[in-house]
């Protein structure tokens, strides 16, 4: 017996709807989710799950210079007039497929009364079915290889970028809040120390061993290390149930479907996803998409939106940038834990709840006494499903610059589409919720702030109030007579073991 549906779920697909509007899209399996009802409730290895790639196509054809606009703004390599051109290749096509199919259908009929027929009209219905059969065989083919080619340039078309983005790169990111101050260092009569140098010196980390193991950038967390680790998932998580969050822990693989629905490339030189061989799995980068994966094809009751979830993950990543002292140590690292905060919501509500997730953001960093900055990121910086993001940077005394560590996503319905998740409006009107993601807690960059923002004159490293009843309400990480080289611990050391 297939598991329960949440209880707010009314129904799931059986079947996912592009916006490809043709009226014989139901011959197509390219475009339905699953063989049959099974697979509705998930069974695993009973096909597709979510549809390629689900692009509202008339809205980009009614507002191509709108949809133009946005691709320079974002600076994608996206061709929307091609995108409208293929379509309309696709719907011609379409068309004379369902001409031939009509033919072929008034053809069969007039065999049933072949009996009374003459030899040359019987012969001539014959030959005229033989050719309509192969017409349409062909054409079904022609029909297949341009939707395959119309969904590869579709689904490089970004989300619509919210009219208050700022526009550019990376340098014309708006400042909307500071929270705390940058501790003076010179004041406690101390310089600032990388976290690399205060985890070594307190065994917290073992990146040498972890790379005879696993390769660079992974890592053992080790003591208090690893302690700190399940205090900032347990802090994190506790703090948002009681926010209202549903609390989940998630699979960390996810079928190659789900993740591009959420907006993810898993396959391309550019993918950062790492593939397991010989299947269609993924190791997920992000909570965020096993959570998008959790409503793929099912109707929501309206009255339960917002589905607001948390769920802790392993993320795995390929790509981790290029080396150098900014990217030592736990700042960039292969795979990491992480509390990702994911919410379905009302399309007329999304812009409110992004504004409450950022918030919630803001409350849990300040509680860790933390200097951070807020961001309203600009289009050049926004991924494909993004239409508008805030980043929080953390300042990092031992960097000495700002580094992110949580963003907070409004993706509208980009996401939506793909997955095919909609709410019930009302009876026999089902649309597209909005969905959002936010970071709640990126494990190893938060520590890289907590150690380089806490650590004291002796030192040892400072436990924030709020994370001391999930470290056994230890007040300091490490021992005193640790110090004795406290600031002037081995870089040379640091930097081989750390990148």
């Amino acid at each position: 017996m297939p598991p329960r549906a949440p209880p707010h779920v009314l129904s799931r697909a059986s079947a996912f709807i592009t916006s490809i509007p043709l009226s014989r899209s139901r011959r197509f399996p390219a475009r339905r989710a699953c063989a049959g009802r099974s697979h509705a409730w998930g069974r695993p290895g009973s096909g597709r799950l979510v549809a390629m790639a689900a692009v509202n196509l008339k809205f980009i054809k009614d507002n191509l210079a709108a949809v133009r606009q946005n691709v320079r703004d974002r600076a994608v390599p996206a061709d929307p007039d091609r995108v409208v051109a293929l379509y309309d290749a696709y719907v011609a096509l379409g068309q004379r497929a369902d001409a031939l199919r009509r033919q072929r259908n008034e053809n069969a009929a007039r065999m049933k009364g072949a009996a009374g027929m003459q030899k040359e009209e019987r012969d001539a219905c014959i030959a005229e079915g033989k050719r309509l059969k192969a017409d349409v065989a062909r054409l079904e083919k022609d029909l297949a290889e341009a939707e395959v080619q119309l969904q590869a340039e579709s689904a490089k078309i970004p989300n619509m970028t919210h009219p208050d983005v700022p526009v550019g790169g990376e340098e014309q990111a708006r400042t909307v809040s500071l929270v705390g101050e940058k501790r003076d260092f010179a004041k406690d009569g101390m310089e600032a120390q990388a976290h690399l140098d205060v985890a070594l010196r307190h065994d917290l980390v073992d990146f040498e061993n972890a790379a005879r193991v696993a390769g660079n950038k992974f890592y053992y967390l080790r003591n208090e290390g690893a302690l700190l680790e399940l205090a900032l998932v347990n802090w994190a998580m506790t703090l948002a149930a009681q926010n209202g969050f549903t609390v989940m822990t998630t699979p960390d693989v996810a079928r190659e479907d789900v993740v591009a629905g959420c907006g993810f490339a898993p396959r391309g030189e550019a993918s950062q996803v790492y593939r397991v061989a010989e299947s269609d799995l993924c190791l997920v980068g992000t909570a965020e998409i096993p959570l998008g994966g959790y409503y793929a094809g099912q109707i929501v009751a309206k009255e339960e939106l917002p589905v607001k979830m948390a769920a802790f993950s392993h993320c795995f990543r390929r790509e981790v940038g290029a080396a150098g002292a900014t990217t030592r140590g736990l700042y960039r690292v292969h795979q990491f834990s992480k509390v990702e905060l994911f919410v379905l919501a009302h399309p007329e509500e999304s812009q409110r709840v992004h504004e409450e997730l950022r918030a919630f953001e803001e409350t849990l960093y300040a509680s860790l006494g933390l200097h951070f900055r807020v961001l309203d990121m600009p289009t050049q910086d926004l991924g494909h499903p993004a239409s508008r993001k805030y980043d929080i940077e953390a300042w990092m005394p031992g960097r000495g610059a700002y580094g992110e560590v949580s963003s907070a996503s409004n993706c509208t319905d980009y996401q939506a589409r793909r997955l095919n998740i909609r709410y019930r409006e009302a009876r026999g009107d089902n649309r597209f919720v909005h969905t959002l993601n936010a970071t709640a807690c990126a494990v190893p960059r938060m520590i890289v702030a907590i150690l380089e923002t806490h650590v004291q004159p002796d030192g040892r490293v400072r436990v924030p109030d709020a994370l001391r009843p999930f470290m056994g309400g230890a007040e300091f990480i490490g021992r005193a007579e640790a110090a004795a080289g406290a600031g002037v611990a081995s870089k040379e050391t640091a930097t081989v073991v750390g990148e």
